[in-house]
């Protein structure tokens, strides 16, 4: 029972919703399935939260390595979580002037306001600079020319990098807009590294991306079928039956 109510919840809440996107009738029973849904997301961050206060609590009283780490986190957590709960606004308020910190917390120079800009946003841009950086990595080891495949692989990889940089400027910016051959249709400009960095991303890369992102949507399809037929347990543990 601890498997089989959980599976009947989700099948009969998957299958709702997809209805809702064919059958009119059921718009209503899919506003209060989001409505539940909402409900359990709610739990599943007080669940979250405990989860991350047990984690960190763990490491600082061991003293594992990387400890104050954990010290940070915990005190930017507790600072997070009271200036979303009690609303810490921008002050003053116009309306009520004689309440401190009032006014909107979602307002320019409000609390909410400095933690994202001042706080989220740098440690955002450092993770995405230092991803940047493994994936430069990866693909200097990925795009040595070992073979014939790999070579023209360089060489494409090369022009984009290039075409979307200022350097295509300053390396082919100087070719002149003239045909080629008389009246050939082509011409000199045609082959500046912005040109075909354009050409190589709209005519080969787009249909690529395509034919991915269709393989992603079957996966989905087929993954949300086996959740909602209880064929795929994965989400519930162990795949024993408890």
């Amino acid at each position: 029972m601890k498997r089989t109510i959980p599976l009947l919840i989700s099948a009969m809440t998957g299958f709702i919703l997809i209805g809702t996107a064919f059958i009119p009738r059921f718009v209503d029973w899919g506003n209060i399935a989001m409505a539940w849904f909402n409900l359990l997301a709610a739990f599943a961050f007080i669940l979250g939260g405990g989860n991350l206060l047990k984690m960190q609590l763990q490491k600082i009283s061991a003293q594992q390595p990387g400890w104050g780490y954990a010290a940070v986190t915990l005190i930017a957590f507790f600072i997070t979580l009271f200036v979303g709960l009690a609303k810490v606004g921008v002050h003053p308020n116009v309306n009520f002037p004689e309440f401190t910190w009032s006014g909107d917390y979602l307002q320019e120079d409000g609390a909410f306001w400095w933690l994202f800009e001042y706080i989220f946003t740098p440690l955002s841009a450092t993770m995405f600079a230092l991803l940047a950086f493994y994936i430069s990595s990866a693909a200097f080891r990925a795009f040595r020319a070992k073979n014939t495949e790999a070579t023209i692989l360089l060489i494409i990889a090369v022009i984009i990098l290039l075409g979307r940089t200022y350097a295509s400027v300053w390396l082919t910016g100087w070719f002149p807009d003239e045909f080629i051959l008389g009246e050939s249709g082509i011409k000199y400009s045609d082959f500046k590294l912005q040109n075909l960095s354009e050409i190589i991303m709209e005519d080969f890369m787009t249909p690529g991306m395509r034919a991915i992102k269709i393989g992603i949507a079957l996966g989905v399809a087929s993954t949300s079928l086996k959740v909602l037929l209880g064929v795929d347990r994965s989400y519930l543990g162990s795949d024993q039956e408890a």
